[in-house]
């Protein structure tokens, strides 16, 4: 490819010091961070607003709602983008599906911060409105998380959401589903989602937690880093104390009438998490389900990071120093896509971040030496606390047991357990080799949801841990539209000669 040339050629081109993915807590502060030191940002997001999904504002469609601390930090976030509009070009509604390096043609355009010896550009493929390409020096990946839920026979059938799913509508659009409505799954988000069903008038019939009061209070030590939020987590306790609380329990399977939830089915568990004894049943019109959090490292893998296991923060993360350094030139991992260490370190590490391509890009790591060290310990007393809620989340390994042979694991492709236990069977021992046998993750979710649970039964029948899928683009579903803006002629094709016969 020529350099400094899109892909596209019809495609807009625009040029930053710092290109940005993820505009949340993490990537927000990233950018201002970045925009503070002098440099311009182009911070692309896929939501309307600033704020990611912890800080999801409210819609403009609502008028008026009381605040929450959520809907508070996000709009201070976008408060302080807006403050930066000279510098900070925000791509809303906009998905990146492709990243590449290529040669940086800097006698085409002007940089006040260019860097000796750099001839490299990272560039990006944007799906938008407009689709346009983002070219720049540095690139800062803040991709965030996104959740998990161990299958179970029925969790396909609607009224099961998840619990980030179930957020969403209750931050942006404070929607509370109609009927009985059970809330269940691992960690702090199942009292946060059962208490804002609560306080926005939703009908609750019962909280199934997996963990403990033991687990809640082996976390206590961590917890009390963060008086604030202990106090808040009590707070929903209080305010739920009318509402059933099974501890140690879990949803086994959801049944449908008339092809829409209607009762569900839970167990308790042992000290492994396997369940046992009785089954007991419950009628619900909605369930709100989640076990976890799950980094999002596709765009880190497509600008060329390898990945490493880490339970603790969350499954596979990028390869990166302790420092959240990478190894390739011009390239840094801020937030919970580098591991799940909450919102309150999400934002600190952005700052670092955006310290770190300040540095890159004035070819001077002492500039911003002092700066970067003052948040060390801060992010070290976050972190603490963002992984105790993370190991809070974490799935027991007895729990995969609910996933029967009859479960569908993959929902774009419609495969249960037998089919890719019987693929693993055929010496198929790895996500590609799967992947090629029954299509798990070719979907049009590209295997973020189903790799997880994937790599389970992997583990179970080979007794070894597969990372996820290579990321190919398109990093997400994107129009045909983006790909060719204009119609195109079949006789303007580039075809050549018939081949002899």
């Amino acid at each position: 490819m020529p350099p400094n040339k899109s892909l596209f050629l019809r495609s807009t081109i625009t040029h930053a010091d710092v290109a940005i993915i993820g505009a949340g807590p993490a990537g927000g502060h990233a950018a201002l961070c970045a925009a503070e030191n002098g440099l311009s940002v182009a911070l692309i997001d896929e939501q309307p607003e600033p704020g990611g999904q912890v800080w999801r504002q409210t819609s403009a469609a609502i008028l008026a709602a009381p605040p929450t601390p959520e809907s508070q930090a996000g709009k201070a976030l976008a408060a302080a983008l807006a403050r930066y509009g000279a510098t900070i070009t925000h791509h809303a509604d906009a998905r990146v599906w492709q990243i590449e390096r290529i040669d940086d043609d800097a006698s085409n355009r002007k940089s006040s911060n260019k860097k000796p010896g750099n001839r490299k550009l990272w560039q990006l493929e944007i799906a938008a409105q407009e689709p346009h390409t983002v070219q720049a020096r540095a690139l800062i990946v803040a991709t965030g998380a996104y959740e998990y839920v161990q299958p179970f026979e029925g969790w396909t059938i609607p009224g099961v959401i998840g619990l980030a799913g179930a957020t969403a509508l209750l931050k942006q659009d404070l929607l509370v589903p109609e009927g009985d409505i059970v809330v269940a799954g691992t960690g702090p988000l199942v009292f946060y989602v059962a208490a804002e069903i609560d306080r926005l008038g939703g009908r609750l019939a019962a909280i199934m937690t997996v963990n403990s009061r033991k687990d809640w209070l082996g976390a206590l030590p961590a917890m009390m880093g963060r008086t604030d939020l202990l106090r808040r987590g009590l707070g929903w306790l209080t305010r739920l104390r009318r509402v059933p609380i099974h501890w140690r329990t879990a949803i086994t399977r959801a049944h449908a009438h008339d092809n829409h939830l209607d009762a569900l089915e839970y167990r308790a568990l042992n000290g492994a998490g396997t369940p046992h004894g009785g089954t007991h049943k419950i009628k619900a019109a909605m369930l709100c389900i989640g076990h976890g959090l799950i980094p999002d490292t596709r765009a880190a893998q497509l600008a060329g990071l390898n990945l490493s296991y880490a339970p603790a923060l969350g499954g596979w993360v990028p390869d990166l120093d302790p420092d959240g350094a990478p190894a390739i030139e011009g390239l840094f991992v801020c937030g919970d896509g580098r591991g799940i260490r909450g919102v309150a370190a999400a934002v600190l590490d952005g700052q670092r971040a955006g310290l770190q391509a300040t540095a890159f890009m004035r070819a001077d790591s002492q500039a911003t030496q002092a700066a970067q060290a003052a948040l060390v310990r801060p992010y070290a007393r976050a972190a603490r606390f963002g992984q105790a809620m993370t190991a809070l989340s974490s799935l027991p390994a007895g729990l995969a047991a609910i996933t029967t042979p009859q479960t569908i694991v993959c929902r774009c492709e419609s495969l249960t357990r037998q089919d890719i236990q019987d693929e693993i069977d055929t010496r198929a021992h790895t996500h590609q080799a799967i992947k090629a046998g029954q299509r798990a993750g070719m979907g049009p979710c590209g295997g973020r949801f189903c790799h997880k649970v994937i790599g389970q039964i992997l583990k179970a029948c080979t007794g070894t841990t597969s990372p996820p899928p290579p990321a190919r683009p398109p990093l997400r579903p994107i129009p045909l539209t983006t790909l060719a803006p204009e119609p195109a002629r079949y006789e303007d094709l580039p075809l050549g000669k018939p081949t002899p016969l």
